[in-house]
């Protein structure tokens, strides 16, 4: 039996929204990968503002994403390695303590016009598969990519950012087609981002 096919997709997800929830469940089931990890990240090295809520928080909204998602789950490992998370590390971290898994890296089209500033970005191709998720105004020519690198690009896209959710919450604005009802409900009980 083959290696059971992993995607990561790591972010902040402070909070995870409906965008992340949309992408996680796709990808899942287009065929591509038998199983997405969402992955919460600590810091991300090229991106700078303020520092995300406490990790078991963004994990345990993480968790309520995943229970409603087949073939999602949510693993807390670039928690738990040094600051900051360099994604090549947490990849050869994975690879190495979990044998039985073949690991893809999922981005953003944002993410992969700029991929050549992420640290070790060569390795990252060279060594794992990396899916590239289209984002509105961040367009790629499929030909131009490496074979290594699957762009989805029939994927159904949404313009969304966590830093829009935060404003909001803090404005008060009704956000229940914005976020899962769980995740609010979360937000709500731990008075969070208020």
């Amino acid at each position: 039996m083959g290696k059971i096919r992993t995607v990561v997709f790591s972010g902040s997800f402070d909070p995870v929204h409906i965008g992340h929830a949309m992408v996680a469940s796709y990808v899942s089931q287009c065929g591509v990968a038998d199983e997405v990890w969402l992955m919460p990240s600590r810091i991300n090295p090229l991106k700078t503002g303020h520092p995300p809520i406490a990790d078991m928080h963004r994990l345990a909204m993480c968790e309520l994403v995943a229970r409603r998602c087949e073939r999602v789950d949510v693993s807390d490992v670039e928690t738990l390695l040094p600051e900051p998370s360099f994604t090549y590390r947490t990849l050869t971290y994975l690879r190495e303590h979990f044998s039985n898994r073949e690991f893809m890296l999922l981005i953003g089209s944002d993410n992969w016009l700029i991929f050549d500033r992420w640290r070790d970005s060569g390795k990252i191709t060279a060594e794992f598969k990396v899916v590239i998720y289209p984002r509105p105004g961040y367009d790629i020519d499929p030909l131009s990519l490496p074979p290594e690198v699957t762009l989805l690009s029939d994927a159904p896209q949404v313009l969304m950012s966590s830093s829009f959710v935060r404003r909001s919450l803090r404005e008060g604005k009704n956000l229940s087609f914005f976020l899962p009802s769980e995740v609010l409900n979360y937000i709500n009980k731990h008075n969070l981002y208020g």
